[in-house]
């Protein structure tokens, strides 16, 4: 089924409370939850370096601590997603809450990176799958003529809290070291999560759900779904790139500046292909423009391999690939509702972010062996193959 958005200047609410203040309030509690367990998440970097040096363990070993997070969210995310579509997202949210920040206290106290990939994974993965599929797809059934507008407002916590968290990170781990910089940031998530649950609710109409089988029919009949995972595992391979590995490429390349400030800068750019390119399509195609994001993100590693050795450069780089990929992510349910609907949209979501679990859980990894083995210029430039190739595989859907 495809929905076709519609104006964002029709008819005034129905009565029902979609697209009303009510409907803000659950899109901002969705920004809340975002910007925590994104901020975070992505703020790995600067812990990447004084991890490896005091377990000793090389790169490829070290990204698995980010990757096997990335994986049990993404996972465990149409888990979530259907629990949200039945339960609703607070009950949902809140035990991701005590998840991650149990998770976050445990790995300040592991003695060796194999307990920590438990500790860090198991937690952080649960909280950022119980806080972003479900209230990313309650959002989504709020609203109607604003959908992608709210949406991209949503998912603007990522960028937010990338930029926010990820030079805070950097700060805390030089001040206090990275065992105590994981408590403090177990407290501002506990704090944080506990404030989105307040707007954590779904509307009357999400009461009664899809049927069960309704997500066994799309995964067995559905083409559009399964040339949406092929391209999203593709891209996720790459995502990460930047967020795991350029503090130790400015480290290894002698570079003078804060890798803290460059994924902040991801982030911060992140936000305007958010809300622009969500809003903008509203009016024109949201698989075309989602098409063009990936697209624009693997071209900008060309700039990261061609000039990636002066830090205003990298800065450039940051713009293009922030902007890019916020435009990608906002537009990512937008692309499911018009494809599927939203009714059972949170099982659906979850099971295709399933795609993204599993590039992030092999990217991160592979990147860090070839950078071990040929160095960074090669992996970047496969990196960026792979989203070219990414954007191209969905050219059928566009034809269809």
């Amino acid at each position: 089924m495809t929905l076709q958005h519609e104006s964002e200047s029709a008819a005034p609410p129905t009565p029902s409370g979609l697209d009303s203040s009510r409907a803000w309030m659950v899109a901002a509690s969705a920004f809340v939850s975002t910007f925590t367990v994104f901020g975070v998440v992505y703020s790995f970097g600067a812990f990447f370096k004084p991890m490896a040096d005091e377990f000793g363990t090389d790169r490829s070993t070290t990204a698995l601590f980010f990757s096997i997070t990335t994986f049990l969210y993404f996972a465990i995310g149409v888990l979530t997603g259907r629990l949200a579509d039945t339960k609703g997202p607070r009950p949902v949210l809140l035990v991701g809450a005590v998840c991650m920040v149990a998770g976050l206290i445990a790995t300040s106290r592991v003695d060796s990176i194999e307990l920590g990939f438990a500790t860090y994974g198991i937690g952080v993965g649960i909280g950022v799958a119980c806080a972003y599929v479900p209230m990313v797809s309650t959002v989504g059934a709020w609203f109607e003529r604003r959908r992608t507008t709210a949406l991209g407002v949503a998912v603007a916590g990522i960028g937010v809290g990338t930029l926010v968290v990820a030079p805070l990170a950097e700060t805390l781990v030089d001040r206090y070291g990275w065992r105590k910089s994981y408590v403090i940031l177990a407290v501002g998530v506990a704090v944080l999560l506990s404030l989105a649950s307040v707007g954590a609710h779904r509307p009357e109409r999400a009461a009664q759900t899809a049927p069960a089988q309704d997500l066994g029919r799309v995964l067995r009949t559905s083409r559009p779904f399964w040339i949406l995972y092929v391209s999203m595992f593709l891209v996720s391979a790459t995502l990460f790139v930047p967020f795991v590995f350029l503090d130790d490429y400015l480290d290894t390349e002698g570079i003078s500046g804060s890798a803290g400030w460059l994924v902040g800068l991801i982030g911060m750019s992140s936000v305007a292909g958010r809300l622009v390119l969500g809003r903008l399509a509203a009016r024109w195609s949201s698989l075309r423009l989602y098409r063009a994001c990936i697209a624009v993100n693997g071209a900008s590693f060309l700039i990261w391999v061609l000039v990636g050795t002066s830090y205003p450069a990298l800065l450039v780089f940051a713009l293009v690939m922030g902007v890019s990929y916020g435009g990608f992510i906002a537009l990512a349910p937008a692309v499911a509702a018009e494809q599927f609907g939203t009714i059972g949209l949170g099982a659906i979501l979850g099971a295709l972010y399933t795609s993204a679990g599993i590039g992030g859980l092999v990217g991160p990894p592979l990147m860090g062996r070839l950078i071990d083995a040929y160095d960074y210029t090669p992996t970047l430039v496969i990196a960026m193959a792979l989203a070219l190739v990414a954007a191209a595989a969905l050219l059928p859907l566009e034809r269809g």
